[in-house]
C-alpha cells in the first residue's frame, strides 16, 4: 500500500474514526501523483521499466486468469487455456474483474496491435546485450508472434487477440495488427540473433501474404483493400488507421535491406492505399473521416483521435495540412467546446498550466465497465501522449526544413499554439515543444506515482478503467523519444 493510498483510506474513514473506526476499501481512482519537476527523460526511463512488467519471459510469467474455465465468459466460446504465459507475451494490462473491481474487462491478453507498439519501444531503447547476442525480449517477442500465427487455425492472421499461451481468443479481426507487427519486427531485426532473424522473416512473409491475399469476407478482394474492424474494435469498415499502417508496412518492406522478399503486388498495394487515404477527406467538415462508410449506429465518431495515431504509427506525414486541420478540431473538442472535459479547465488554471487531456472521439461512452455504461467518455493517456508526439515530431520537421507548413487548412492548428505567418520556424518549433510538454506534464500529474491507467476521470482527473495499460507507457515513451531524439536508455 502506498503512503498516498493510506492517507486516502484514512480520509474516507472520517476524522478521528467518525465511522466507527472501520477502514473503508481503497479506491484506485482516488490516488493521484503530485506534479513532477524532474525531467521527462528520467520519467520515461522509469515508465520503460513499468512497461516491461507487462511482458513475460522464461523467468517472469503471468497466470492466466481464465485457466480452468470451460468457456470464455465474454463470448461464451469453448476455452481451454493453460496456466502460465509463454515468453514474449505482452499483455495489454494486468487488469481483470477479479483483480480490479472497478472494471468488468479482462485485459490479460496479447493484442497483436498493442504488442507491436510495445515492441517498437523495446527496439528503440537499444537495450544492452552481450557481443554477438540478440536482445532477449525482442527474440521472445518474435518467437511468440510465430506461436500465435501457428495456433491461428481456423481464424485468420488478422486475429486481434491471443491468450497468454498464444492461443487465439474469440474476438474481432483487425488487419492493422499484421502490418504493425511487421513494422515492429523490421525495426527490431538488427537486434535479433541469426536463428530469430530467420523466424522473423517467416513471420513477416506470413503477414504480407495475408495482407496481399484474398479477404475471406470479400471474395476476390485483397485484404488491404477490404473492410476491417477499426482501431477501437467497434466498427467494421474501411479504416483510415489500418490503411495508413498498411501503407507504411508495404513502404518499409520495399525499402528493407535484410533480404526479406518483396512480392510484386506490393507496389500496386502502395498506390492503392495512397489513393484510398485521400478518399477519407471530408471537404465540407474539413477533417479526415476515420472509417467509411460513416457509422450510423452510434453518436458522433469524428473527428477521431485515430487520425493522429495514423501519423504516429502509419504513413501520414506530420506536415500533411489535412491531418493538422483534423488535429485542430480534435484538440478543440476536448478543450473549449460544449463537450470539453471539466478537468482540462482546471488544469489550464494551474501554475504552470498543463494539458489538455484528450479522448478518442466525441460520442465515446466506454469507461472500462460495460455493466454500468457511462453517459460520456473520458480522456485517455495514449490519446494525449500521441497528440504531444505530433507536436514534437512537427517541431523537429520544422527545425530540419526551416519551413512551417502553414496554409488555410492548418491555420487553425497553428493558431492554437500561437503560430501565424509572422512566426519564425525557430519560434514555431519552440511553441510546439512547449505545448507538447504541457500535455505530458498532465499525464505525469494525474498518474498514480507515474503508473498509467487507460483513462482519467473527465471531472476529477483521477485514474480510472484498467490499470497499468501497456500502450499508455509505450505512447509516453514514443513522445519523449520524439522530443529528445534519444533512446529511453540514453
Amino acid at each position: 500500500m502506498t503512503v498516498t493510498a493510506q492517507m486516502d483510506q484514512a480520509a474516507q474513514a472520517g476524522p478521528q474514526g467518525e465511522d466507527g473506526g472501520q477502514p473503508r476499501p481503497l479506491v484506485f481512482a482516488r490516488v493521484q501523483t503530485a506534479l513532477q519537476q524532474s525531467s521527462l527523460t528520467a520519467i520515461a526511463q522509469h515508465m520503460f521499466s513499468l512497461m516491461l512488467r507487462n511482458m513475460s519471459s522464461d523467468g517472469f510469467v503471468f497466470a492466466d486468469p481464465l485457466a480452468g474455465q470451460p468457456s470464455d465468459p465474454v463470448t461464451g466460446q469453448p476455452f481451454a487455456p493453460g496456466t502460465f504465459s509463454a515468453p514474449g507475451c505482452i499483455i495489454a494490462a494486468p487488469s481483470f474483474p477479479a483483480d480490479l473491481g472497478t472494471v468488468d474487462q479482462d485485459y490479460v491478453f496479447n493484442w497483436t496491435r498493442d504488442a507491436a507498439i510495445t515492441a517498437v519501444e523495446i527496439a528503440a531503447a537499444n537495450m544492452p546485450t552481450r557481443p554477438g547476442e540478440g536482445v532477449q525480449p525482442l527474440i521472445d517477442y518474435v518467437n511468440f508472434a510465430q506461436t500465435c500465427q501457428n495456433n491461428s487455425g481456423s481464424v485468420t492472421i488478422g486475429h486481434a487477440t491471443y491468450t497468454v499461451e498464444g492461443q487465439p481468443q474469440p474476438r474481432s479481426e483487425q488487419s492493422d495488427g499484421p502490418a504493425l507487427q511487421t513494422l515492429a519486427i523490421l525495426q527490431a531485426f538488427p537486434q535479433l540473433d541469426a536463428p530469430t532473424q530467420a523466424t522473423a522473416t517467416s513471420v513477416i512473409n506470413t503477414n504480407i501474404n495475408y495482407l496481399l491475399g484474398t479477404d475471406p469476407q470479400s471474395a476476390g478482394v485483397p485484404v488491404y483493400q477490404g473492410k476491417t474492424y477499426n482501431l477501437w474494435e467497434e466498427e467494421l469498415g474501411f479504416s483510415f488507421f489500418a490503411r495508413s499502417v498498411q501503407l507504411k508496412c508495404f513502404q518499409q518492406l520495399t525499402a528493407n535491406t535484410y533480404g526479406i522478399p518483396v512480392p510484386p503486388a506490393t507496389a500496386g498495394a502502395i498506390t492503392f492505399l495512397q489513393n484510398a487515404l485521400a478518399g477519407h477527406w471530408n471537404d465540407q467538415d474539413q477533417f479526415y473521416q476515420s472509417i467509411l462508410p460513416v457509422p450510423t449506429d452510434r453518436g458522433p465518431y469524428d473527428p477521431n483521435i485515430d487520425i493522429v495515431l495514423s501519423s504516429t504509427y502509419g504513413a501520414v506525414p506530420v506536415t500533411d495540412t489535412k491531418l493538422l486541420a483534423t488535429a485542430a478540431q480534435i484538440h478543440q473538442q476536448w478543450s473549449d467546446s460544449s463537450i470539453a472535459y471539466p478537468i482540462n479547465a482546471d488544469d489550464q488554471g494551474r501554475t504552470p498550466p498543463i494539458g489538455p487531456l484528450l479522448g478518442r472521439y466525441p460520442g465515446d461512452t466506454y469507461d472500462g465497465d460495460l455493466q454500468d455504461p457511462a453517459v460520456a467518455g473520458h480522456p485517455w493517456a495514449l490519446c494525449t501522449a500521441n497528440f504531444a508526439l505530433l507536436y514534437y515530431a512537427l517541431a523537429n520537421t520544422i527545425t530540419q526544413t526551416q519551413k512551417v507548413p502553414l496554409d488555410n487548412l492548418s491555420a487553425s492548428f497553428f493558431g492554437q499554439v500561437g503560430v501565424d505567418a509572422q512566426t519564425t520556424p525557430a519560434a514555431a518549433a519552440a511553441k510546439l515543444q512547449s505545448f507538447g510538454d504541457q500535455m505530458l506534464n498532465a499525464l505525469v500529474f494525474h498518474s498514480d506515482h507515474l503508473e498509467l491507467s487507460e483513462q482519467f476521470d473527465k471531472d476529477t482527473g483521477f485514474e480510472k478503467s484498467v490499470r497499468d495499460l501497456t500502450w499508455s507507457y509505450a505512447s509516453f515513451l514514443a513522445a519523449v523519444r520524439a522530443k529528445t531524439g534519444q533512446s529511453v536508455l540514453g
